[in-house]
């Protein structure tokens, strides 16, 4: 049996900035992955959809022209070109990314799946490796729907959309978060159909009630039918290219047909496939395994870094994790997950930049807290870019002054929301935040002045 001084499980994002710390610190490595190297990011999140997203985005603007001037006759669709452009883009970055950890001295990879077989030993393929530390990185998978006569559908994940043929004509997308929000649009702009059916009753459930309003009217301006408040009760496959869900709204039995079916409900741990018991490892009762302030799990040698710790699920979230691990683990630093100031983006057009506090976070936190707000359509920017939907939602502590959250959903918020996390974590007076003198003509610019426009939650 082999061992080594690190056993790496999985390629997600933190593997690319600390495991060249631990060969520059002369560790051995061993890196085990099953699947494609680099983690949902590279191959089923951030670069192809993001791409994908672009693509969507050049057409809707192309038929905007005329609001500019500009007229460039019909616009049409390559969507073999889209979609080749896209798997360019993640096929390169995966394939880079395994090239490159082969390349590593005293790195040895295993190209099989992992599993326990106890605490410091683990299966891959058909050896047993032994490591002194172990980092769990598996990441998360698609929540597999469950309704009746789903079985009989030849259904869609993030994953399998990615390998479409063809346009759908009409999409089905059975969910109301970030990833069926940011699919929809794309897939409308490109020139689906595209019908949302959300649970809830509204889209993106972990915003504020008028961010989601927002978000729903942008979708709708753009084309795309929206049920609320709805409950599947069962679907079926009617001919190859239809498919129908049947639902209930409002006391009302319904039916929707289209030609592909996206399942966009949520995601699960890959903790199920570790035999983590073997090991004493601890999982919650999402199957998310438990893990301190220094990404350390129920057993003090392994550590979980990534979507399969439930901490975040955001590339940004791993990419932290790791820098948090190498910390402790080096000794170099002292970053925890407890200082740690959540972070993120919803990718529609325009983009939605989270950071810190919702309002009904602070609403319910029993602080004392002033908000600003603005809408988009009263910054000269976006104006001048003919971009003016959303609004920017500043939240401060009265008492502490400090900025305790902001969400800038608009032209540039997923940018924008990035200048105030680090801000935020000076613990500074917003006071400070509003000297600053930033550059014209820009939506950012307008951040510091909203602040003029602080009130008391009521």
């Amino acid at each position: 049996m082999k061992n080594y001084d690190i056993i790496w499980i999985g390629t997600g994002q933190a593997t690319g900035t600390i495991v060249p710390r631990l060969v520059k610190a002369g560790k051995t490595v061993a890196i085990a992955e099953g699947g494609r190297f680099g983690g949902s990011c590279v191959n089923y999140g951030c670069t192809p959809t993001k791409t994908i997203v672009a693509s969507a985005r050049a057409a809707h603007m192309a038929r905007r022209g005329p609001d500019f001037g500009v007229h460039t006759g019909e616009i049409s669709i390559d969507f073999a070109k889209v979609m080749e452009r896209q798997n360019n883009m993640r096929n390169g970055a995966s394939q880079g990314m395994e090239q490159w950890l082969r390349g590593m001295e005293n790195v040895d990879v295993y190209a099989a799946f992992a599993t326990f077989a106890d605490d410091h030993t683990v299966r891959v393929g058909d050896e047993s490796i032994r490591g002194e530390i172990i980092i769990i990185n598996a990441g998360a998978r698609a929540r597999p729907l469950a309704f009746p006569g789903i079985d009989e559908v030849d259904w869609l994940d993030n994953r399998r959309l990615l390998d479409l043929q063809e346009l759908p004509q009409h999409l089905l997308v059975l969910g109301g978060s970030y990833i069926s929000v940011e699919f929809a649009q794309a897939f409308r702009r490109l020139g689906s159909e595209v019908t949302v059916l959300q649970r809830s009753a509204q889209l993106v459930t972990r915003e504020d009630a008028d961010i989601a309003a927002q978000v729903h009217d942008i979708l709708v301006g753009e084309g795309i039918t929206v049920h609320l408040n709805t409950g599947i009760q069962r679907v079926a496959q009617a001919a190859p290219r239809q498919i129908d869900v049947f639902f209930q709204q409002d006391g009302e039995n319904k039916q929707v047909r289209g030609t592909h079916l996206l399942g966009a409900m949520g995601r699960i741990p890959n903790s199920d496939r570790l035999n983590l018991q073997a090991a004493g490892v601890e999982v919650d009762r999402r199957g998310t395994i438990r893990v301190n302030d220094v990404m350390q799990t129920t057993v003090p040698h392994i550590f979980a870094v990534g979507d399969i710790n439930g901490e975040g699920a955001f590339t940004h979230t791993s990419v932290n994790d790791g820098e948090i691990f190498w910390d402790h683990y080096s000794g170099e630093g002292d970053r925890s997950l407890a200082e740690r100031i959540p972070t993120y983006a919803l990718y529609i057009d325009p983009p939605l930049g989270r950071v810190g506090m919702s309002e009904k976070q602070a609403r319910a936190s029993g602080r004392h807290v002033l908000m600003a707000t603005r809408p988009m359509s009263h910054i000269a920017r976006a104006r001048e870019k003919d971009e003016t939907a959303g609004v920017v939602k500043i939240l401060v502590d009265a008492d502490t002054e400090q900025i305790v959250g902001a969400a800038i959903l608009g032209v540039g918020g997923d940018e924008i929301v990035n200048m105030f996390t680090p801000f935020m974590m000076t613990h500074q007076s917003y006071k400070v935040f509003r000297r600053a003198m930033l550059t014209h003509p820009t939506v950012a610019e307008l951040m510091p002045w909203i602040l003029d426009d602080l009130q008391p939650l009521t």
